[in-house]
């Protein structure tokens, strides 16, 4: 690993320490120092940012017994003198560099704002991006053979209609579908024509709210009976319920022409020399 690397690797931990809590949890001491959150979490962060808390307590002991080490690792460096050593005053002056930078840049973050306006005119110029398909909510029984799902239709063809025919459907789901839906009445929830292998969704679609089909509908799985409980149009998402998510995005996308357009300007001043390696 280069020296630049290890700079970058030791500032992004004491970034990651930096953005803590300010009442930080205290764990043990040592020495009259507290083991505290924050102590931990470069610990946590080696070992992937795995959650503390839903640690076993003879684990969360081992990563606390670490921190512990830890500190007394890091007193015998200082009272070694570490601090005046040429390549810790080199790291030293590198984290406080990206740290710097790290802090500035979430402090510009900060100062951009987004009108709602400016979302608006965003949603009504891009309205492909805010489609909505045509949705189907349905339910269904699978079987094995076409025998099974033609008497399973017969049988709702008695049910009658409406309440009746839905209550009919789920038991007969429930009783006899071998898909994984089967226990909860043959559920699928609300879907597109996508979502669903096409002989499925074909047939889903052509239905009418409170329908069923009179057919069995054979896929790779097996034979479907399939009841359409409600049906939405294709249509537009309402900007109310995409305006936050439209204003984060034009945020970031105006800080970054902010920091690249700063970042080119101070090119043009500064004075640039490559060096052949």
């Amino acid at each position: 690993m280069s020296l630049k690397r290890k700079f970058i690797g030791i500032a992004a931990a004491t970034a990651i320490a930096f953005g803590g809590a300010v009442y930080a949890k205290d764990y043990a001491e040592v020495n009259g120092q507290k083991i505290t959150d924050q102590d931990l979490k470069f610990i946590l962060h080696s070992l992937g940012g795995i959650d503390f808390n839903k640690l076993p307590k003879d684990r969360q002991k081992k990563i606390i017994d670490q921190a512990i080490e830890r500190k007394l690792l890091s007193e015998k460096a200082i009272k070694d003198g570490i601090e005046k050593d040429e390549a810790y005053q080199m790291t030293l002056n590198a984290i406080k560099k990206d740290l710097a930078l790290e802090i500035w840049m979430k402090k510009q973050f900060a100062t951009v704002k987004v009108s709602e306006k400016e979302a608006k005119d965003f949603y009504d110029k891009n309205p492909d991006k805010f489609k909505v398909p045509e949705l189907v909510k349905a339910r269904h029984i699978l079987v094995k053979t076409e025998k099974e799902a033609k008497e399973i239709i017969n049988e709702l063809k008695k049910a009658g209609k409406g309440k009746k025919l839905e209550k009919k459907f789920i038991e007969l789901a429930k009783k006899k579908s071998v898909g994984p839906s089967g226990k909860n009445g043959g559920e699928l929830g609300w879907f597109d024509k996508k979502q669903m292998v096409k002989e499925f969704s074909e047939a889903a679609f052509k239905l009418k709210k409170g329908e069923f089909t009179k057919k069995p509908v054979k896929t790779q799985f097996g034979y479907h009976v399939i009841y359409v409980e409600d049906k939405k149009p294709a249509g537009k998402v309402e900007f109310n319920k995409v305006k936050d998510s439209i204003i984060s995005q034009l945020r970031v996308e105006k800080w970054k022409e902010k920091i690249q357009k700063l970042g080119k300007d101070l090119r043009k001043k500064a004075k640039v020399k490559y060096l052949d390696k």
